[in-house]
């Protein structure tokens, strides 16, 4: 067997290894290869060492020999090995790659001193002379760190030619400290996707330039200077700036085909390496024209500081939500209940990272399921129930009305009783707009779980104080049209609309739980609670105004389609019902719908034959023909439903008799 010692292997190996190097298509140099550099630059600083020591009539002290060369080379191979010199990537070598490199330098220039004075005290003459040791660790030491630095800056100027290219060219909005500091990163990161090309401000400066970029004055309008600048869009830093401004900005930039690009501001930097990478286009959550909400967060401490408190849905959108801005006023306990598997696991993960010292209990369970539910009642000594689960996409649920009428109604029914009959201070129930004059079995299952907890409150055993509240389409929720748009365009298009025409009520996910969370400490029973949603918003504006965001032109390159209305779906939303007035709060943004609620018992009644005959039967207009006793003002829209109040209106048909007859049959 060959030795892997012998020269004449090691060469061999070393050429079949070097033939299977393709250097187009190295991502970055091998360890071996580097290792092979660096000898040969220990032999090039050694070769230059004897050329200056013989040049100035200095040589070592029994001339140079194959050993001596052999034991240098070798010590010094020696600690390269020991301290992995050759481990890292070359191109991001860093102060802990010059400190390996020094440790190996002087170890070798030590090891060797003491190997040769040993000699010297043994023999009584020296092997190398200090001044050749010395010539060699300088060098050998300069080599190796000059390679390593030029490969280094031979990859960024690398990068910065390939990429320059495809960065996109900015100018910051604003010489504020955060501004100039975000610049400074800017020009100072490597590898980074955007180029700085000027800052703008509204003062004048002259001459001025920051991070060695120039300060251009905006002199009569942002929109005329942006037509003077080759610039790809601008960069903003939102929280220095108001809605107001950051909408005007976006208009300014769409005027010119521009982007705007959001960076965080820099008390949120973990690093400045890392901000470019949390710079991005600007989201359509982030221009929307609303005023900060003034919450009385002394109100919310006393009602949920210290108290048990159970949040169904919880690994829903708004559930989720409801949950983060409870634990930082610690309750005493959280009990979250869902029955969607991943998504708690996932807020489980969240809660344990973020509120360490959270005491709460996941809990995979649905709300229709009395037995679950009642158990956790007797376990746990409520306070508070927060109501969020439901089943709330339109077009599904009117497809498949009995799930609706179990969960949106059966569930929120159950969690009432047990909530009065364990006597539990407040249940806070998750409406919707849709509940209003609905059209589809969705919005008509919401009112009726209204109607439900507003007539329950006024029974005489009753101690719960029943609270409602309704909003319309949060932004960001799961299914909603904001990530819908966002797919859509992330895929390339075609943007779906329904309607031309229709137009919808938004609000964030924070913002209206943080609604929630007041309208609960407000409540004092029986109220449904209206938030004030602004200005309603046109999908179709909408959907252009993403497109634009996103850095395309509508209809250009992302084209839009209008597919018509879905079953059971509206033109527009109302918050308030055509018979209801609302009443004022100290919150100007929550109003109370004043609706009197109908007698309990005809509720109840009309509640559980729908649910006896959503459980007994398979008939789908049964179901909802009940469904529409129970709820009047329900009338069915582009839905397959819609004969049934045609019937009605022709007096073909009995509501009160089918629900006699089906209660018979069941």
């Amino acid at each position: 067997m060959k030795s892997i010692l012998n020269p004449t292997y090691l060469s061999v190996r070393m050429q079949e290894q070097l033939k299977k190097v393709n250097l187009s298509e190295i991502g970055y140099l091998p360890r071996y290869l580097v290792f092979i550099i660096d000898i040969f630059l220990l032999c090039l600083a050694l070769v230059i060492s004897l050329f200056v020591l013989q040049a100035v009539n200095v040589n070592f002290d029994s001339g140079v020999t194959q050993h001596k060369i052999f034991l240098l080379l070798s010590t010094n191979i020696l600690f390269f090995y020991l301290f992995k010199t050759y481990s890292g990537l070359i191109r991001h070598s860093s102060f802990t790659d010059i400190y390996k490199l020094t440790l190996a330098s002087l170890s070798t220039f030590a090891l060797v001193n003491i190997i040769d004075y040993g000699i010297y005290f043994i023999t009584g003459t020296k092997v190398f002379i200090m001044a050749g040791l010395l010539l060699y660790t300088v060098l050998s030491f300069s080599f190796l760190l000059i390679f390593r630095v030029f490969i280094k800056q031979l990859y960024v100027t690398y990068k910065d030619l390939i990429g320059k290219k495809s960065k996109k060219k900015v100018a910051i909005i604003g010489v504020e400290d955060a501004s100039i500091s975000l610049g400074k990163a800017l020009a100072t990161e490597t590898g980074q996707n955007y180029e700085l090309i000027a800052f703008l401000s509204q003062k004048k400066f002259k001459n001025i330039r920051i991070a060695g970029k120039p300060v251009i004055a905006v002199t009569s309008s942002l929109q005329e200077t942006l037509k003077n600048l080759r610039i790809d869009g601008v960069l903003i830093i939102g929280k220095t700036l108001s809605v107001k401004e950051k909408n005007q900005i976006v208009n300014d930039c769409f005027a010119c085909n521009l982007q705007v690009f959001n960076a965080p501001h820099v008390e949120e930097w973990s690093s400045a390496s890392q901000v470019t990478q949390q710079i991005k286009a600007i989201e359509i959550e982030d221009l929307l024209d609303r005023e900060p909400i003034n919450l009385d967060n002394n109100s919310i401490r006393r009602d949920l500081s210290g108290k048990t408190i159970l949040i169904t849905g919880a690994a829903g959108s708004i559930g989720s939500e409801l949950v983060r801005q409870i634990a930082p006023y610690n309750p005493k306990k959280l009990i979250l209940v869902d029955q969607a598997e991943s998504p708690l696991y996932d807020l489980e993960l969240e809660l344990k990272e973020k509120f360490p010292k959270l005491n709460f209990k996941p809990v995979l369970a649905t709300i229709s399921n009395k037995y679950r539910m009642e158990a956790l009642f007797k376990k746990y000594n409520f306070s508070v129930v927060f109501n969020a689960a439901a089943y709330k996409h339109v077009p599904v649920i009117e497809r498949n009305p009995r799930e609706a009428i179990m969960v949106n109604i059966l569930g929120t029914v159950i969690l009432a009783k047990l909530s009065s009959q364990f006597g539990v201070r407040k249940f806070v129930m998750v409406s919707t707009d849709k509940a209003v004059n609905p059209t589809n079995v969705m919005g008509a299952s919401k009112r009726a779980a209204e109607m439900f907890v507003q007539s329950f409150q006024n029974e005489k055993e009753n101690k719960t104080q029943f609270i409602t509240t309704r909003f319309g389409n949060v932004l960001g929720s799961n299914g909603s049209v904001i990530p819908h748009f966002k797919r859509q365009i992330a895929q390339g298009g075609p943007i779906t609309v329904t309607h031309e025409k229709i137009i919808r009520y938004f609000m964030t996910i924070p913002e209206a739980c943080q609604l929630v969370l007041q309208a609960g400490t407000m409540g004092q029973g029986g109220e449904i609670f209206v938030f004030d949603m602004g200005k309603p918003v046109k999908i179709l504006d909408l959907a252009k105004r993403m497109i634009r965001l996103s850095g395309f032109k509508p209809y250009t390159d992302i084209d839009i389609q209008i597919t018509g209305l879905r079953p059971g779906e509206k033109l527009f939303e109302e918050l308030l019902g055509d018979t209801s007035t609302t009443l004022p709060t100290h919150n100007e943004k929550i109003m109370i719908a004043k609706d009197s609620p109908l007698p309990f018992s005809e509720v109840e009644a009309k509640t559980k034959k729908l649910i006896k005959a959503s459980v007994r039967m398979n008939d789908k207009n049964q179901m909802v023909m009940l469904l529409k006793e129970l709820v009047p003002e329900f009338v069915s829209r582009n839905s397959s439903f819609e004969n049934l109040d045609k019937l009605k209106r022709l007096d073909k048909i009995d509501f009160s008799e089918i629900a006699s007859n089906t209660m018979n049959s069941v």
